[in-house]
């Protein structure tokens, strides 16, 4: 199989003496005249902001600043089909080509500024058209990468990455291939397109007026593929939800997790998450209150004591009381601190009431505490799968 590494090197040659381009020009034709050096298997790298230029993708924009913002922020929403996070003015989407980027790349930069650029209607159609017009003027046959500059999750920093390509794979895939050490490689794929983008933006930069490079050596042979490739499809991504949609969905699905599994893992429980569980029923329940037996003698003594096959089989037991009179606040407490238990990953048992004088030998009861019930905690053996929700027709009347 072949390696995607070019052997004798790369080089990256920027394309110099390209006007500023508008609304109708001739990229191909510009880029002829100013690279009569193009050979075959070149690769071209244009910055998307000179292919939304001269396809027209420039919006007129107030100069006051803030009639600026307010207008990109309205076009960004306009470009955009799911919000993925937002914090503050900023926001991740995923756009109208799938790309997942910050404001839909929307973009003041590198533009008059009486104007906003949007991104290439179809940025792997324009990457095909200069390609095959490069070749009726030029006579070479080249790829074309249309690039925008992308941050990367969990990573600090921009890069380019290609939004729009012809000509080249822009994955080359390794699956089946053997290293040197005769170890198979499985499921690596190198994206191409993108490691050709970054390349080619070391000789743009950004401020220097250079929309265009050249990456040579690589010899790319065309497989058909286009960026649209790079887009990872939902079904696939491990990280398909955002951040407001991943916050609704576990707010849903919370109360439909079972609490109570047949199996505990032989694993200890996280105290930290039983203390959040408290604070949560602390939020729903003031007068609630609770005793966690952690003293291992003790607790046997109180769980064989109460003779529940269940709380038997947990590893941490928490006694509710209430501090008021009235038990149905305590039963709203002891709901939510089991809901954030589940919601932690963790299983509890309920059982209750429990008599006093049952478990008096053990804990020394506060004053003013009375006792409601005891909960088991444990880690399942499975991890909890939220249950289907009913059919509210059947539990639902409305007057």
């Amino acid at each position: 199989m072949r390696d995607h590494a070019a052997p004798e090197g790369l080089s990256v040659l920027p394309v110099r003496g390209l006007p500023e381009f508008r609304p109708g020009d001739d990229l191909a034709g510009a880029l002829a005249a100013a690279a009569p050096w193009l050979e075959d298997g070149d690769v071209v790298v244009v910055t998307s902001k000179v292919v939304s230029k001269v396809e027209g993708r420039l919006v007129p924009a107030p100069t006051d600043p803030e009639a600026r913002d307010a207008l990109r922020r309205e076009l960004v929403l306009a470009e955009t089909e799911r919000v993925l996070a937002r914090r503050g003015k900023t926001l991740i989407v995923q756009g109208k080509l799938g790309i997942v980027q910050a404001a839909a790349g929307v973009d003041g930069s590198n533009v008059r500024r009486d104007e906003l650029a949007l991104l290439p209607a179809d940025p792997d159609a324009s990457a095909a058209r200069l390609r095959a017009d490069l070749k009726r003027l030029r006579g070479v046959d080249v790829a074309v990468i249309v690039t925008d500059t992308l941050g990367r999750t969990w990573r600090v920093g921009q890069t380019d990455v290609a939004i729009g390509s012809a000509g080249l794979p822009v994955l080359h895939r390794y699956e089946g291939a053997h290293d040197a050490e005769g170890n198979e490689l499985l499921v690596t794929e190198v994206a191409l397109a993108d490691e050709v983008a970054a390349a080619a933006d070391l000789a743009k930069g950004k401020l220097g007026g250079l929309p265009v490079a050249v990456v040579r050596g690589l010899h790319p042979v065309d497989d058909g593929s286009t960026a649209r490739d790079l887009v990872r499809p939902v079904e696939e991504d491990l990280f398909w939800l955002g951040t407001e949609e991943a916050i609704a969905r576990g707010r849903r699905e919370t109360v439909l997790l079972r609490p109570d599994p047949d199996e505990l893992a032989d694993e200890e429980v996280d105290a930290a998450a039983v203390r959040r569980a408290v604070g949560a029923a602390l939020a729903t329940e003031p007068t609630i209150r609770f005793a966690w037996m952690r003293e291992k003698g003790r607790r046997a003594a109180l769980v064989a004591a109460l003779a529940d096959e269940r709380l038997a089989r947990a590893p941490e037991l928490v006694l509710a009381f209430s501090a008021g009179a009235d038990p149905l606040a305590a039963g709203a407490g002891v709901h939510a601190f089991r809901v954030a238990l589940a919601a932690d990953g963790l299983a509890s048992y309920w059982t209750g009431p429990v008599a006093e004088h049952a478990v008096g030998a053990y804990v020394d009861i506060p004053p003013g505490w009375e006792l409601r019930g005891a909960v088991g905690v444990g880690v399942p053996a499975e991890p909890p799968q939220p249950r289907a929700p009913g059919e509210p027709a059947i539990g639902l009347v409305e007057w």
